[in-house]
């Protein structure tokens, strides 16, 4: 399988990303051990998670995500075999990526993780009250000290990429190596409007949201099936006449190469110019050995032409 570097950085990974937004939500300790050994067993490094997952479950401690995977790399001992990100202002409030934010930000996702580095630290969300230079300065000691191997931004926008960026090059700071953006195959308006930035600054790019919230598995078709997953209300956005062609799409070049509708939909990412890797997370073992034949999956060009043509 083909490893990926992301932009510049000195960090290679397989084309998957284990999401670690389900951790202490709709997977508890013992799954998330168990989906956690299957990812890595099935040849995968890459585990993305964050301050705030998932914070928004009632009576939850701040970081349940990062505490269930701390202990399991405790437990493990595998801490240099795997690629850990997380991130900072998860919260998306404003003073989130002051200085004084990120250093404390990173000192208790390091505390939960068990460990003394994270490989790839992101700015979740951006702060309107933060400057660039304020952001970047405070991650410069992390990076020099190699409390952070390599930064991210998540949720940018180009012209807040290239500033940045930009601002790196004249202050000799760090600069944002990835982004991550919303990108399946139907919401494809904010990985396109990066896609000259990505490409012209050599920026590589994990991307989320790449099931649509687990409406591109195929198992949402009505209303009526929203009540399948605590996920189930985010979905009701994507039933109109551009997910049914997209859902009949998916059908059709499933059937064509014995996979399912999800395994497809991570596939057809994979094959885009730009992505570095899909972000994608399970709540089983069978689900992890899904999400491995899905990015393992060649599709031909005419599978590509029409599953692109069914979301534009």
């Amino acid at each position: 399988m083909d490893r990926r570097p992301l932009g510049r950085s000195e960090l290679v990974i397989e084309p998957l990303v284990l999401g670690g937004n389900v951790f202490g939500w709709t997977v508890d300790e013992k799954q998330g051990f168990d989906i956690l050994d299957a990812y890595v067993d099935a040849g995968f490094t890459a585990i993305d998670t964050a301050e705030g997952y998932p914070n928004w479950v009632p009576g939850n401690p701040p970081g349940m995500s990062e505490t269930i995977i701390g202990k399991w790399l405790k437990a493990r001992g595998n801490r240099d075999k795997v690629h850990i990100f997380t991130k900072v202002n998860s919260a998306n409030k404003r003073g989130g990526l002051k200085a004084e934010a990120v250093s404390k930000g990173i000192e208790a996702s390091l505390q939960r993780l068990q460990t003394d580095y994270v490989d790839l630290y992101f700015s979740h969300w951006p702060d309107p009250e933060a400057e660039h230079e304020e952001t970047l300065g405070a991650y410069d000691p992390l990076v020099r000290s190699g409390r952070v191997r390599v930064i991210g931004a998540s949720n940018y926008t180009a012209e807040m990429v290239k500033a940045a960026n930009e601002t790196a090059v004249i202050k000799s700071l760090p600069r944002y190596e990835v982004l991550q953006p919303r990108f399946n195959l139907y919401d494809r308006a904010e990985f396109e409007a990066l896609h000259e930035v990505v490409t012209s600054e050599e920026i590589g790019t994990v991307v989320y949201y790449s099931l649509a919230s687990g409406f591109l598995t195929g198992k949402y078709r009505s209303k009526a099936d929203f009540g399948k997953s605590p996920r189930g209300g985010g979905i009701e956005r994507y039933l109109d006449s551009k997910g049914e062609r997209i859902l009949a799409a998916l059908d059709q070049v499933a059937k064509a190469n014995d996979a399912t509708p999800a395994e497809v939909s991570l596939a057809w990412l994979v094959a885009q110019p730009g992505v570095s890797a899909p972000i994608a997370s399970a709540t089983s073992v069978e689900q992890v050995q899904s999400l491995a034949k899905g990015v393992r999956l060649k599709l031909s060009d005419e599978d590509l032409r029409l599953l692109t043509d069914a979301g534009k």
